[in-house]
């Protein structure tokens, strides 16, 4: 038996925030990255790949484009052995929803993709380059 009163069939949240923003799945076309960047690491282009794809771009405007383009040449930058990158990186990509905590936090959702996958976006970075770079930079060379 329990305490209290029974609840009613049609309960409704009451904490749902008015600016909360939900997200389709779905991966976006993106974007090209831009020639004139100058990146040359596998994992900054891989970089550019995720996010440029990302549900969270939905909404972008060109300004949070061209954020992308600095935080770009900054993860180039931390791929070539400038470990020091790796917070201002961390920062930037919170902004933009980066982990589960900080979409929560952003009062953001991405809607839950159980029953499709999206297809992949063809690589031009193979992923023997990306370990070959991966362990240089673990290695000090």
């Amino acid at each position: 038996m329990t305490r209290g009163p029974k609840p009613k069939p049609n309960a409704v949240r009451r904490n749902v925030h008015e600016h909360a923003t939900e997200l389709e799945a779905a991966t976006q076309p993106g974007r090209e990255m831009p020639r004139g960047l100058g990146v040359t690491t596998a994992g900054a282009k891989r970089f550019w790949r995720t996010w440029s794809t990302a549900p969270q771009t939905q909404s972008w405007t060109e300004t949070d484009w061209a954020e992308l383009e600095i935080t770009v040449r900054l993860v180039d930058e931390f791929f070539k052995g400038d470990l020091k990158l790796a917070s201002e990186i961390r920062m930037r990509t919170a902004k933009w929803g980066g982990t589960v905590e900080d979409r929560a936090r952003l009062r953001m959702k991405i809607e839950d993709e159980s029953e499709e996958t999206p297809e992949k976006a063809a690589s031009d970075v193979s992923v023997s380059d990306m370990d070959e770079e991966l362990f240089k930079l673990l290695n000090g060379s």
